[in-house]
């Protein structure tokens, strides 16, 4: 006997899913049946995560846009259907990388509205898009957001990454409470340090950590496939931490 989940017949969007997290949360989802969109600023890249999943067996297509207009996000979600599952990974500084990192006195206020922009905006933009759809589906829809242990920690030098990623945290327990009465869920994935094309060649000596290495893109793409199927369907509004145990949750 055996234990899996079966997706099939469900359309999942996961942002940002052209590499990195993203890309193993496309791929886990589409081993477990879904097809499988996969945004990403970068159509290229998703492109090519694409390719990989058909010539695995899966299904998929890429559907570029970015989660910071508005206009983009609700041109392409409404026009391509709709989704049952939606991933929110697409997040960091919206750029390849966080910039100078200082102390939040030394910050530059100028700075500060491109976490915002994809992190906490870049959610509720996807999020206002998709979910008209999965309530007209009649339910069981699953909202899946990417945050941070930055932001349930509080690690300096990353305030306004914080900031935003909380903001994005607080945002899905709202709608998790809005939502809930049209069988659909909302739950966040909190992420210690990952192996990612961020922190590639990076430093890191597991200070911190209990299990003292990064966390491995395809850990996450475990959990959020649960969270997106059928045996999740009385878990919202929750926050689950995969770290290391970077953190502890009572």
């Amino acid at each position: 006997m055996g234990y899996a989940i079966d997706l099939s017949g469900r359309r999942a969007l996961v942002t940002g899913g052209g590499q990195g997290i993203g890309r193993a949360i496309a791929h886990t989802l589409a081993e477990a049946g879904a097809a499988v969109v996969v945004n990403d600023i970068d159509g290229g890249r998703a492109d090519t995560v694409v390719a990989e999943i058909d010539a695995a067996g899966g299904k998929a297509s890429a559907l570029p846009f970015d989660v910071t207009r508005w206009e983009d996000v609700e041109e392409a979600i409404n026009g391509d259907g709709v989704i049952d599952v939606l991933v929110n990974n697409a997040g960091n500084a919206g750029v390849e990388s966080f910039g100078t990192l200082c102390h939040f006195a030394e910050s530059d206020p100028q700075e500060w509205s491109r976490y915002f922009a994809v992190n906490l905006f870049g959610t509720m933009h996807c999020t206002r898009a998709a979910l008209p759809g999965m309530i007209a589906a009649g339910g069981g829809g699953r909202i899946v957001t990417i945050v941070s242990e930055s932001a349930r920690y509080g690690d300096k030098c990353l305030a306004p990454y914080a900031a935003a990623k909380a903001g994005a945290a607080g945002f899905c327990r709202s709608v998790a409470r809005e939502v809930g009465r049209f069988g659909i869920t909302v739950n966040c994935v909190s992420l210690g340090t990952m192996d990612s094309p961020i922190t590639a060649g990076a430093p890191f000596d597991g200070s911190g950590y209990v299990i003292r290495r990064r966390g491995r893109p395809e850990e996450v793409g475990g959990l959020v496939t649960y969270l997106a199927s059928p045996q999740a369907e009385w878990i919202t509004g929750q926050t689950y931490a995969i770290n290391g145990g970077y953190t502890f949750s009572q």
